[in-house]
């Protein structure tokens, strides 16, 4: 076992990780930005795009999802996308500087004949050179056998939140419903994609929670997505207390000493961030993205915009030497 390893734990217990979200700030971040030099390039950030391929009439109840059929949001029912533009989609993706496309589709879980067309999504997209990953709600056992065949890389399944606050956001399935899938997933061999969303009207106490789950897995997820609610019109959630930046920016840096290896994700609700509060993120310990103008059907900063950003702050795409040299202006791609 490498020096390195030896940090990596499973068995942390709450009162732990709760210590780590009351330590005073500069101190968390001295110790995330340690933590992430350990193990990673610290001024690289993978990216990735997030296409939505089914959108709308989920019978799902997530109170903070704007495609739940239970909620009056504007959001329209559409079926399954066409391979064609789902490639294009891709396409666009790649020269923009993405290495993953993530697809994803509003269902409690999908239906034969629908998995045999994401399969040969998956299977066309990684041909052309990209990670793929999707997200499609729960799955059995021959499901997760289908799309590790096509050659799927990661599975997205959010926890979304702690275990006790879990059903003030969720009724129609359990959390255990959720581990089961991500279990699944791992004995597939696949990766895991999954973390949470932060400023639901959940304590501190919920991040801690959700977080030494995630961490306490047989095996830290690849990627740990970590998104603040974006509050949409219609959902239950719409005018809830927004979090502080500064307890968003905690959870990221507590989510990279925790899980030390993982890409940890600045997710949605970045359209709401400032730069000060992304570059914050990515000094805690952030190092992916989602990039490209929207995020299933929410809003996304645009390419140009983080292009900028990141010429900024000096950081650079993973896989390119470097994403922060000067470049001349262009047009954002619609994905």
């Amino acid at each position: 076992m490498s020096q390195h390893d030896q940090a990596i734990r499973h068995d942390w217990r709450l009162e732990e990780v709760q210590a780590l979200f009351d330590l005073p700030f500069n101190d968390l971040m001295f110790r995330a930005q340690t933590v992430h030099r350990r193990y990673h390039d610290p001024n690289a950030v993978q990216v990735s795009t997030l296409l939505s391929i089914k959108t709308g009439a989920c019978p799902e109840d997530c109170k903070y999802c704007p495609q739940s059929v239970r909620y009056d949001t504007g959001v329209e029912r559409e079926a399954l996308m066409e391979l064609e533009r789902v490639l294009d989609a891709a396409g666009k993706a790649k020269d923009a500087g993405a290495t993953r496309f993530c697809m994803g589709a509003a269902w409690r879980s999908p239906k034969g004949k629908d998995l045999v067309r994401v399969a040969e999504m998956i299977s066309q997209v990684k041909a052309m050179g990209l990670e793929t990953c999707a997200t499609l709600g729960m799955l059995d056992d021959e499901q997760t056998r289908t799309l590790k065949e096509a050659g799927l890389d990661y599975y997205n399944h959010n926890l979304d939140t702690s275990e006790e606050f879990y059903g003030e956001i969720i009724t129609t399935r359990s959390y255990q419903d959720r581990l089961d899938t991500l279990e699944r997933v791992r004995d597939a061999g696949m990766n895991v994609c999954c973390g949470g969303i932060v400023g639901m009207g959940e304590s501190t106490e919920d991040r801690a929670s959700m977080l030494r789950t995630l961490a306490n897995l047989p095996e830290h997820p690849q990627s740990v997505p970590i998104n603040q609610l974006v509050q949409v019109a219609g959902t239950p959630l719409a005018g809830v207390e927004q979090v502080d930046p500064i307890d968003f920016v905690r959870t990221i840096a507590v989510a990279r000493i925790l899980m030390p290896r993982s890409h940890v994700r600045l997710s949605a609700g970045r359209t709401e961030m400032a730069d000060e509060t992304q570059a914050l993120c990515f000094l805690a310990g952030a190092n992916s993205i989602f990039y490209g103008e929207k995020l299933l059907t929410t809003g996304n900063p645009d390419v140009d915009n983080d292009r900028a950003l990141f010429r900024r702050l000096g950081l650079s795409f993973e896989g390119e030497k470097c994403a922060a040299a000067p470049a001349e202006p262009q047009q954002a791609a619609q994905a």
